[in-house]
């Protein structure tokens, strides 16, 4: 099954690294995060990747096709712990297509710009390349094949420390509480999608707002409530949060290294 990935934009809220580099060539540990997340889909059977490139393209390409690291040295790779012998070594099975979907395209664009890629595939996933899990990617598949969804997303617990509050009658306040004991879903990508997204897609559309509101309306959207590891690289402090669990070895998402298949589990998949 194909994998997409948005790595074109320009990591604003990253952008002491992002100047240097774009955001998938961050590290985590010696690693950038976008290899990690390759792995992910890798450890699952999924192999083949269409990346969709925007900002800083050309040095995308060149980490993965010269192995090249004068660009990023210093912010990406450390030389004492990766070699490009070992990228192409862990990645020699791996069909990796680049795709130029432009500088400013929004995430729907850049979906809507690579869907000849996709070829006949009846199915496909996606996801942004800034962002970890741990989560059951079959049973994920699954419940899109098994509900007759046209998409599914990622549902997870918000991870910042801020306050929630109703209100009665203006602005009386009637309850506080944190948001991560409030009964709020955000999307956390890791999409499944079927190639019949694209008949919901308009131009200019994003593809979590108007999309997928249109297949609300018709009951195909699902959602995987993950109560399990979540983590997005939007911040200097979120790299290092994700850098400090690696360094403890304290690293969830690594599925891959501690066992070497992961069988599909009942569904935890709900309508959104």
């Amino acid at each position: 099954m194909k994998v997409v990935l948005f790595c074109g934009g320009f990591g604003v809220r990253m952008r002491e690294a992002s100047d240097q580099v774009p955001k998938a060539l961050i590290p985590v540990g010696e690693e950038p995060i976008i290899l990690h997340i390759m792995k992910y889909f890798a450890h699952f059977g999924h192999k083949e990747f269409i990346l969709c490139l925007g900002y800083k393209a050309d040095v995308i390409k060149s980490f993965f096709l010269d192995g090249r690291t004068d660009v990023i040295d210093g912010l990406v790779i450390a030389r004492d712990g990766w070699a490009p012998d070992e990228l192409y070594r862990e990645t020699r099975d791996w069909d990796i297509t680049f795709a130029d979907t432009g500088l400013h395209s929004n995430i729907g664009g850049r979906l809507r710009a690579v869907r000849d890629y996709l070829g006949k595939d009846e199915l496909f996933l996606a996801n942004y390349a800034d962002t970890l899990t741990d989560a059951p990617l079959p049973a994920m598949i699954a419940g899109v094949r098994e509900q007759d969804a046209v998409a599914s997303f990622l549902a997870v617990r918000p991870t910042y420390s801020f306050h929630v509050a109703s209100f009665e009658g203006g602005h009386r306040v009637r309850n506080i509480q944190s948001v991560s004991d409030a009964d709020i879903w955000m999307n956390g990508g890791y999409f499944v999608l079927r190639r019949d997204i694209f008949d919901y897609m308009e131009p200019g559309d994003e593809l979590v707002e108007e999309p997928f509101r249109r297949l609300i309306g018709e009951d195909k959207l699902l959602g995987y409530r993950h109560k399990g590891f979540w983590a997005p690289m939007d911040t200097l402090k979120d790299r290092q949060d994700i850098n400090k669990l690696f360094e403890s070895g304290q690293r969830p998402w690594a599925m891959w290294e501690r066992h070497p298949a992961i069988t599909p589990v009942p569904t935890g998949l709900v309508r959104a």
